[in-house]
């Protein structure tokens, strides 16, 4: 959320990044409601002024012995009283629209960030590795996983509904290696590990940005939870309503969670295989720190999940994500696209997003440095995947396939796999 002071001072700016993000929102009904907000606190200081004027005359008359004069004075009183409390109302109303208002504005792009339309004006910052030269034709993950016994679609369909999937045997071995490879090598780094529910109440996702806007992207229960679309939502709201002591930053978790999305807006996307899922594991990393050292923590977060692909020794690109594709809480992000053969070019596996201070206003995150400033001020939240198990699970399966239909285990997920060397299909 951004501050309602920031938006009325740099009307200009809000209008352009908004622009530059090619989103909607409407500046000109916050700014009537600024202006009626504005009306509403003149006057209701001018009526406090008065009932406190007549309040101090009531006193002199009392003492003077004219009763008459006020008891006519504490009818004014009782009425400027009366009027006080129903601008109080109204100006509360006013708040809270405004509030409501604010929570639907996306967050302003860094400067840094490239100003384009869509991905098509993403930047490649740099990659990494080199996809296989194969000298066969490689299968696509959908074809290879069943072919192998260890990926079910069917399954999934039988026991949910489309888009879920089933893991079998050495699948489901090689997911559950990737989760702890991925907690541990995190761990190495850095991070502390959370074990986190699946489900989270609407001001969990009020505080990351996921509702109001995204709400028919989540999956809700018949008592008002939501399954969390990915582990920043209890990450990020560990600390809600919270002050932290500026020693304590940077705080650095992660967790592994099952994470579920509607996905209501991705009709007809990567809907063959399991690159598109509405459930599906992800490592998340989240980061709380300073302002100062926000985008340092950024560049280390990318960082870290790099580590993972190249511990993996899958080939991989990072971009910048321009204004126009970039997340709504996100001020900058950087997506690692991996190197995928059925695409025959990169997919993103990895998003990781510096948000500024809009998510620790919604969620009330602050800290205190009293050698640096008075009082407390909100912390930066960045967030990003380290990584997406299934679509690294899939790049795996897809770059390490043999000819004869087998696929070669990573050496560092090995140790993680009872050191088996080779998933081969069953019997």
């Amino acid at each position: 959320m951004l501050d309602a002071k920031f938006v009325r001072d740099n009307i200009d700016l809000v209008r352009q990044a908004l622009a530059n993000r090619g989103a909607s929102w409407d500046i000109d009904r916050f700014l009537e409601l600024d202006a009626e907000r504005r009306r509403l606190i003149a006057k209701t200081e001018s009526r406090q002024a008065a009932r406190n004027a007549a309040s101090k005359e009531i006193g002199a008359l009392m003492k003077a012995g004219d009763a008459a004069a006020a008891e006519a004075l504490k009818e004014q009183v009782r009425g400027l009283n009366d009027e006080i409390a129903g601008l109080e109302e109204a100006l509360a109303a006013v708040d809270a629209a405004t509030r409501d208002l604010l929570l639907t504005i996306p967050n302003i792009p860094h400067e840094s960030v490239p100003v384009g339309p869509d991905e098509s004006a993403n930047v490649e910052v740099r990659r990494w590795g080199t996809p296989p030269a194969f000298d066969f034709e490689p299968k696509a993950h959908w074809d290879l996983g069943p072919e192998l016994g260890i990926i079910d679609f069917e399954r999934g369909v039988k026991l949910a509904k489309s888009r879920f999937v089933v893991l079998g045997r050495d699948g489901a071995r090689l997911n559950r290696a990737l989760i702890n490879f991925m907690l541990e090598e995190h761990a190495k780094r850095g991070y502390t590990e959370w074990s986190l529910p699946a489900l989270a109440n609407a001001e969990t996702l009020l505080g990351t940005g996921q509702l109001p806007k995204f709400e028919e992207d989540l999956f809700k229960t018949s008592e008002g939870l939501y399954l969390i679309p990915t582990a920043e939502v209890q990450l990020t709201n560990l600390h809600r309503d919270e002050v932290l002591d500026a020693s304590a930053l940077p705080l650095k978790y992660c967790a592994y969670t099952p994470c579920f999305r509607e996905e209501a807006g991705a009709a007809g996307r990567d809907t063959r295989g399991m690159i598109r899922v509405h459930q599906f594991d992800k490592v998340e990393l989240v980061k709380l720190t300073t302002p100062e050292s926000s985008l340092d923590e950024l560049e280390g977060m990318v960082a870290d999940a790099e580590h993972i692909l190249q511990a993996l020794g899958l080939a991989y690109r990072v971009v910048v994500l321009c204004t126009g594709d970039m997340g709504f809480s996100s001020a900058k992000t950087y997506d690692i696209e991996v190197w995928l053969p059925s695409y025959g070019g990169y997919k993103e596996i990895s998003s990781c997003s510096d948000c500024w201070d809009f998510q620790a206003r919604r969620a009330s995150i602050k800290y205190r440095d009293p050698a640096a400033f008075k009082g407390s001020r909100f912390v930066h939240t960045l967030n990003g995947s380290g990584l997406a198990v299934g679509r690294t699970l899939v790049a795996v399966l897809e770059n390490y396939q043999q000819p004869d239909g087998s696929v070669v285990v990573p050496e560092a997920l090995r140790p993680y796999m009872g050191g088996q060397e080779v998933i081969r299909p069953a019997g």
